[in-house]
């Protein structure tokens, strides 16, 4: 049977595909870019504004045609929702993941006999590649893995659709500014609480923005944390005061300021 997939992220859609056509099978994949983990939720399925405006803001890339980029992403859930082929949504287990699997399942709530999953489990993902607190998205398992289960796709209840679509539904209501997965629970919290830990993380002496940035992505933040997004926040603090920064003419170095403190309350907001 052919199905349409659906993976989160590029690197995942690529090794999708390239196990797909090792197994001789021309079914497409739909890749959906946004990472849902973070930033505002409200709308996103009715207008992209905010959000479109919210990555403009971390991406920092004034030339990059958003717009163009979120409208191409509502034309493939429109696609999930009309076309009749068998959906197969893949994911691990992050807030990524987790979130375009119940974002996915609430634009397909109406036609619930086409959606399938394939949920990839922590001993299957490269043991090198895993994130901080045993979190898995479908770009940390070989293309070789992602053949294997092919044969492994299953039918989602309609129990399980209807439950996930209403989570999606309370979790754009809700809107915090993050989304930590635990125990299959979403946490929502406040950029401040990464904040803090990038503020704990940052040392008096210099050092490069990627390295920093590289210990935050290293450390259990509840959600796998990207480079982009550390990279945003590290800009923030520097232009709040709270770290400092200098160009060293072949890279960018950042260090705390002398009066620097954990800027914010680390507590979760709960949802």
């Amino acid at each position: 049977m052919a199905y349409l997939h659906v993976v989160n992220g590029d690197d995942a859609a690529d090794l999708l595909g390239e196990a797909l056509a090792t197994a001789g099978r021309t079914d497409r994949v739909i890749c959906l870019r946004d990472d849902l983990a973070v930033g505002p939720l409200e709308g996103i399925d009715d207008d992209a504004h905010a959000r479109q405006s919210f990555w403009h803001t971390v991406l920092n890339e004034p030339q990059r045609d958003l717009r163009e980029e979120f409208e191409a992403q509502a034309g493939a859930l429109a696609e999930l929702a009309q076309v009749r082929t068998e959906v197969a949504i893949w994911h691990g287990y992050s807030a990524a993941d987790q979130l375009t699997l119940r974002r996915a399942a609430y634009h397909l709530r109406n036609t619930p006999q086409r959606i399938n999953e394939i949920g990839l489990t922590l001993r299957e993902a490269d043991p090198a590649r895993v994130g901080p607190g045993g979190q898995t998205a479908v770009a940390m398992y070989s293309a070789d893995v992602l053949r294997a289960r092919l044969p492994t796709i299953a039918p989602v209840s309609v129990l399980r659709i209807s439950r996930l679509a209403l989570e999606w539904q309370e979790l754009k209501r809700v809107n915090s500014d993050l989304r930590h997965l635990a125990n299959n629970t979403f946490v929502g919290s406040s950029f401040c609480e990464l904040d803090d830990l990038i503020v704990d993380l940052a040392t008096p002496e210099w050092q490069p923005v990627n390295r920093l940035a590289g210990a935050v992505m290293r450390t259990d933040a509840g959600f796998l944390v990207t480079d982009v997004l550390a990279v945003w926040r590290i800009r923030h603090l520097t232009e709040a005061g709270k770290l400092k920064a200098r160009d060293t003419g072949s890279t960018q170095e950042i260090a705390l300021t002398q009066h620097a403190t954990t800027p914010y309350s680390s507590a979760h907001k709960e949802m």
